[in-house]
């Protein structure tokens, strides 16, 4: 994943998964208004894994780093999950022709020019909260995702897989929005506290 843009003092987070539009390209595996294969599906399927197992490690090491053992736990568990899934969905579609999706089709940040000073300056960032808020924000568009393949596809078992990918993220997005709001809340500045919000301020 190539470094992530930084906007006001904070990184951005990544962008909306690929809508299913008629004017996309054809010759890309999520072109068109449908998604027409089991190929693609799980080719789609496997690429929102394969980022997520790589963010949530990438994450856990971070918390664990900054010495957050209980958010760093959650993201290892995850990147567990993360990774039987798509070992799972491997077996499953052998035998099946997968597209190929585009590097960085699902990152969960933005990408930019791949500079390692850059990659460091976000990582240095990204607070506990920061990056529970980027992890829950992928799992709801990889279950929107999903949503909107099983409402627009023709294919009845390309249907039936995208309802059973949307209700595994289910769980993946309760577990992360129970950490976040376990966190305490950030600091708002008001005029009339001003007291030192740094500890705050770092969640």
């Amino acid at each position: 994943m190539d470094a992530a843009h930084v906007h006001h003092g904070q990184p951005s987070i990544g962008r909306s998964f690929p809508a299913l539009h008629p004017k996309q390209a054809a010759t890309k595996a999520h072109s068109g208004n449908q998604i027409a294969s089991l190929g693609a599906m799980y080719a789609h399927a496997l690429a929102i894994e394969h980022e997520a197992e790589a963010r949530y490690r990438e994450f856990a090491i971070l918390m664990a780093d900054y010495g957050n053992d209980a958010t760093a736990e959650l993201f290892g568990r995850l990147a567990e999950f993360e990774a039987k899934h798509a070992f799972e969905l491997t077996k499953r579609s052998v035998g099946i022709e997968i597209p190929v999706i585009e590097p960085g089709e699902y990152a969960w940040l933005d990408d930019g020019a791949p500079l390692p000073e850059a990659r460091a300056f976000i990582f240095r960032m990204m607070t506990p909260r920061l990056a529970l808020e980027i992890a829950l924000r992928a799992e709801k568009q990889s279950k929107a995702f999903f949503e909107r393949v099983r409402a627009e596809s023709r294919n009845a078992g390309v249907r039936a897989l995208a309802a059973e990918f949307a209700r595994d993220e289910e769980s993946h997005i309760a577990w992360v929005a129970d950490a976040l709001a376990q966190l305490p809340k950030p600091f708002r500045w008001d005029e009339e506290f001003l007291g030192d919000p740094t500890s705050e301020q770092q969640l």
